[in-house]
């Protein structure tokens, strides 16, 4: 199996830094994809704490990775509702 597989997605600036210190942690390498755009384009993250041109920041890990992160990450996306992706 190869690729990468996003592991959560949020645009809440909380859960994503706990994400990626879970991740850190963990030693799981990973992407923030989307993370460095969500002001570049118009009104940046107004209402649903993300830009909607670009979508929320989603951590994405190899696919070889992904059930470890999952794990790891499984409270933090049930405690914030972001179990489903």
């Amino acid at each position: 199996m190869s690729g990468v597989v996003t592991v959560f997605a949020s645009g809440n600036w909380a859960d994503i830094a706990t994400a990626k210190l879970i991740l850190e942690t963990e030693e799981i390498r990973f992407i923030a994809e989307g993370e460095g755009v969500q002001d570049l384009f118009a009104f940046g993250r107004t209402f649903t704490g993300y830009n909607t041109f670009t979508g929320p920041v989603q951590l994405r890990v190899a696919a070889e990775e992904a059930e470890r992160a999952l794990e790891a990450l499984d409270e933090l996306r049930r405690s914030s509702g972001h179990e489903q992706l």
